[in-house]
């Protein structure tokens, strides 16, 4: 993906909303930018786009905001055939492939070594790890990801080699929390969960959670923006 046919990151302060090219078409992003120099990137992907999901979910909004607010470029996007995004779903596959596309075309336009954030809600969770196999990333973030149950997918991600937070709800009633615990276990060494009650899938009156969980992580792991 050449820069001399693509649009510069947003100033400082700044959101820039345009359509990149992917495999499939157009992908529709939104990157904001932080008040001050920023320290790194963060790509954030949302839950299942046949049920709703896109750039504008609210979880996916809290942590693109937490991670801008810890001084990173924050960049969400839709996934094939949602919103001005062209494609049809892909089950996982391309969604993964355009993760990885928009990772490489950030990571042109910073320092090189710059850190990377990669989130993502429920399906969107599965993807971006997924993603990470490939793009190295510093952190990772997954909330309420299906990687067990009724809702697993055919490739088991592999364990990002980085710090990695999960937030899960112990009454998820979309993605089990059960399976989803014993799928992490797996894992070596398994990432940190954090365990909320009464959150139910999406968070509803609950983004607090979240925003504390994920603002300490990235805190903890890298300090303050």
């Amino acid at each position: 993906m050449s820069s001399s046919t693509s649009p510069s990151l947003p100033e400082p302060g700044t959101v820039l909303e345009t359509l990149l090219p992917g495999d499939a078409g157009a992908i529709e992003v939104l990157v904001a930018a932080p008040r001050e120099t920023a320290r790194g990137v963060a790509v954030i992907c949302h839950p299942h786009p046949l049920f709703g999901g896109a750039l504008s979910n609210k979880v996916t909004y809290t942590l693109a905001s937490i991670a801008l607010k810890a001084g990173f470029y924050a960049l969400r996007f839709n996934f094939r055939g949602v919103g001005r995004s062209e494609g049809a779903f892909d089950e996982g596959v391309g969604e993964t492939e355009d993760t990885i596309r928009l990772v490489e075309w950030m990571r042109e336009r910073m320092p090189q070594g710059s850190p990377l954030l990669l989130a993502g809600f429920s399906f969107g969770g599965y993807v971006s790890t997924r993603a990470a196999e490939r793009c190295s990333p510093d952190l990772q973030i997954s909330v309420a990801p299906p990687f067990g149950g009724r809702f697993a997918y055919n490739v088991t991600p592999q364990r990002p080699d980085c710090p990695w937070l999960v937030i899960h709800s112990r009454d998820d009633d979309v993605v089990s929390y059960e399976e989803t615990a014993r799928a992490l276990a797996q894992y070596q060494p398994a990432p940190e969960l954090v365990t909320v009650d009464g959150a139910g899938h999406f968070f509803n009156g609950r983004l607090v959670d979240i925003q504390t969980a994920t603002a300490d992580f990235i805190e903890r792991h890298l300090g303050r923006g």
